[in-house]
């Protein structure tokens, strides 16, 4: 079930998605004097087939909603996949787990190796649900450093996107893709006091790059979309990159992040930086 502090979350995740959204959006006619922004509880309420009421103490995080209420009220709030889920999981409906001790993920990670090693020129990383690395390949170490030289509690893709230097030293428009991860990360870690690892990565995230605070409370989520970015590592050049990401069968709640080169010479300069010698820190 729900904790309250995820049942206030899940009110102003609702809240901030209503607020967003206008009468046109969804078949109404706009008044001309409206001084809610967005849509009005009741038109919310009405939409989704429930009471004003208990719409509006839904909320305010004072009842809980079943499954088949909540995806009322998401169709309601034009809510996408990533959205729906996020709001699945504040009320306390939980996809199967992933797994979950340290032999599982070493098993995983065992079984996904081979498959980031057969892109010897394309940065690719498998990541947890909590977006922790649980794998990379030598490209990967080669464009944005070896994770294995970042504390094992900070080796987290949140982490390196935010507060890691050498990731935002060597890429282009830097904020659009970060932002698109934290949305992602949002949508499928959930919120801070959801569990452990994931209040322990906030707790991290704001006390190594507080000036990006105003990112952890939003209450934006999205899926992570393929994109093409610009990378430039010392003394190569810039390199265009085409972002993707797939589940693995052995567990849907991990992630592939692959990063191939969009064209000949790109691959020819991430063949180039993959074959110097890699530089560890410290």
């Amino acid at each position: 079930m729900s904790t309250p502090a995820a049942s206030q979350e899940l009110g102003a995740f609702l809240r901030a998605h209503r607020e967003l959204l206008k009468p046109v959006d969804v078949g109404l006619t706009a008044t001309a004097r409206r001084r809610t922004p967005g849509l009005r509880r009741e038109e919310v309420a009405s939409l989704s087939g429930v009471g004003l009421a208990w719409y509006t103490w839904l909320e305010q995080g004072r009842v809980t909603a079943s499954r088949q209420v909540l995806e009322a009220v998401a169709r309601a709030l034009r809510l996408d996949a990533a959205g729906l889920r996020h709001a699945l999981r504040l009320a306390g409906y939980h996809e199967s787990p992933g797994p979950a001790d340290a032999a599982d993920r070493e098993g995983l990670a065992a079984a996904v190796r081979p498959v980031l090693d057969s892109w010897p020129a394309s940065p690719a990383a498998l990541l947890d649900r909590h977006f922790d690395l649980l794998g990379w390949n030598a490209a990967w170490s080669a464009l944005w450093g070896p994770p294995e030289a970042v504390p094992a509690d900070r080796r987290n893709l949140m982490w390196l996107m935010a507060a890691d230097g050498r990731l935002r030293g060597v890429l282009h428009d830097w904020e659009p893709l970060a932002m698109n991860v934290f949305q992602h990360f949002r949508a499928q870690a959930g919120p801070a006091l959801s569990d452990p690892r994931t209040d322990e990565v906030y707790r991290h995230l704001d006390a190594d790059a507080p000036e990006l605070r105003h990112w952890w409370g939003c209450h934006s989520v999205a899926e992570l979309t393929a994109r093409t970015v610009t990378v430039e590592p010392a003394g190569i050049g810039p390199i265009r990159l085409t972002l993707s990401s797939f589940h693995p069968v052995d567990d849907p709640t991990a992630l592939v992040l692959l990063f191939t080169p969009a064209d000949p010479a790109a691959r020819t300069r991430m063949t180039t930086l993959t074959d110097r010698p890699l530089r560890r820190a410290g």
